[in-house]
């Protein structure tokens, strides 16, 4: 289990801003919510005096993400939006006392958000860097050459984990990690010896356990807010049987859930070998 700051606790327990502005000034919208994340950012800017006077949020994601989020407009309000536009993801990240490695990605979302509400409030269109446009290169999250490209340039990064880490390529089924690896070559980084790791294999025990624990605190919280709610039914090798509770039971959209929110979560959280199905009752 990841090490959370006593500041993401409380920004994901008691998020700022949590809402929308009527009659916004600026709006974006990134992420995407089958790949597991999504934030909309809407902001309200004083025309004359060119300061952001407020702001909020919409999060799908996990608790980082949303503290990740709440940091943000907690950051931004009160400042030009010059200043606004010079807020990086490491310093979202530094707001909290920092992120665990592995959840990077979501202060990477808020840099983005605020980027793509800035342009929206010029009129103007990011640069394809700084949008997911390009080829995609992970599959598994939607995540484009020009996006890796831009992560590793603007972190430093140097390996295939920190990659991932930073905007989630390579997390899922692993089969674009090669293309990550040109990419970084591109880039300029020098390949590191590489070590033949053996992949832990997980006893039944520790994958229900892990299954139950990436339910409780990834996938549930997130279904509950729309009044769902989801019920693990058993795990039959690799595969992992839930039955869907409350709106999410009606709703049309529930293969849609299983495939994105569900299945992605665990695939993530715990194998990548996991496929979702859903059990009526």
């Amino acid at each position: 289990m990841w090490d959370y700051t006593e500041k993401v606790k409380e920004h994901f327990l008691n998020p700022r801003n949590v809402g929308e502005i009527e009659q916004p000034d600026a709006v974006a919208e990134v992420g995407n919510i089958t790949c597991g994340d999504a934030l909309k950012l809407t902001l309200r800017i004083n025309r004359e005096s060119g300061k952001i006077e407020d702001a909020k949020f919409r999060t799908f994601g996990c608790g980082s993400a949303i503290a990740s989020s709440s940091a943000l407009t907690e950051l931004i309000i009160g400042k030009t939006i010059e200043e606004a536009s010079k807020v990086t993801n490491k310093e979202i990240a530094d707001y909290l006392g920092g992120l665990p490695k592995e959840k990077m990605h979501c202060s990477v979302m808020g840099m983005e958000a605020l980027e793509a509400a800035l342009a929206d409030y010029r009129g103007e269109t990011l640069p394809e860097e700084h949008m997911d446009e390009g080829e995609i290169v992970c599959k598994c999250f939607g995540v484009t050459d020009t996006k890796i490209r831009r992560v590793i340039r603007e972190n430093h990064l140097s390996t295939v984990e920190e990659v991932t880490n930073y905007c989630k390529a390579g997390g899922g089924c692993g089969g674009c990690i090669p293309d990550i690896e040109a990419i970084l070559a591109e880039e300029g980084v020098q390949p590191t010896e590489k070590k033949a790791v053996k992949p832990k294999k997980l006893t039944n025990i520790q994958k229900m356990l892990l299954v139950q624990e990436t339910i409780e605190r990834e996938i549930r919280p997130l279904l509950q807010a729309d009044g769902g709610d989801i019920e693990l039914i058993d795990i039959e090798g690799n595969e992992v049987l839930v039955s869907l509770r409350g709106m999410c039971a009606e709703c049309p959209s529930a293969t849609f859930t299983l495939d994105g929110a569900v299945g992605r979560k665990l695939r993530e959280f715990v194998s990548p070998d996991l496929v979702v199905r859903e059990v009526k009752s």
